[in-house]
């Protein structure tokens, strides 16, 4: 079966389940979106390795990773191979010495290790055709897409203009150490923002 590569395109709270996140999928040479619900600690762990944070501690799959390297293993890509009654299935396609391992994975975790090692995600035609959507260019202009904004989330964002840059610097530093790494990013999303404005 032919893969078809995807790139992560948005993170953002899920609108069907309102305590999980949505993981959007986009293909790499085509418009099709693949929408993914995860709970909090992967869309953690995954905004995390994006935004290119340390934590003061290793999380679960920065722990994975320093294993996998500590015993020569290579994780080549990441694949979604199935959909099951709604429920996504992946692989970590790896390689040690030559050969070629295959390891069972839950998706949310697959796309935490492949946003660890840079490597690429790929799924197939049959799970595009049952689970993609096709975004309309008139959908949610002005924003990433397949990004969701709650009404929520635009007061946080308008709270937090509110504050000075040096202000953000402090409140950034206290949620690392408190390991509060979804309040980091969108702080770090805000002084980035200033950042760019100013040049």
């Amino acid at each position: 079966m032919k893969k078809i590569e995807l790139d992560i395109v948005a993170l953002s709270h899920s609108v069907t389940q309102s305590h999980n996140y949505a993981v959007v999928l986009g293909e790499r040479n085509g418009a099709r979106r693949l929408p993914i619900v995860i709970g909090s600690f992967e869309a953690q762990a995954i905004a995390v390795a994006m935004e290119r944070m340390t934590p003061n501690r290793p999380l679960t799959h920065d722990l994975f990773k320093s294993t996998l390297e500590t015993f020569d293993i290579e994780l080549k890509e990441v694949v979604i191979n199935n959909l099951l009654d709604g429920i996504f299935y992946a692989r970590l396609i790896c390689i040690k010495e030559g050969d070629i391992i295959e390891i069972d994975s839950r998706t949310s975790d697959a796309l935490a290790m492949a946003v660890r090692f840079d490597c690429p995600i790929y799924t197939y035609e049959f799970i595009l055709d049952a689970a993609g959507v096709v975004l309309e260019d008139s959908e949610e202009e002005g924003q990433p897409e397949g990004e969701t904004v709650t009404t929520g989330e635009r007061q946080e964002k308008a709270s937090l203009s509110s504050y000075s840059t040096e202000e953000l610097q402090r409140m950034l530093e206290e949620v690392l150490n408190e390991e509060n790494y979804e309040r980091a990013a969108e702080i770090r999303d805000e002084i980035d923002r200033r950042k760019s404005n100013e040049s």
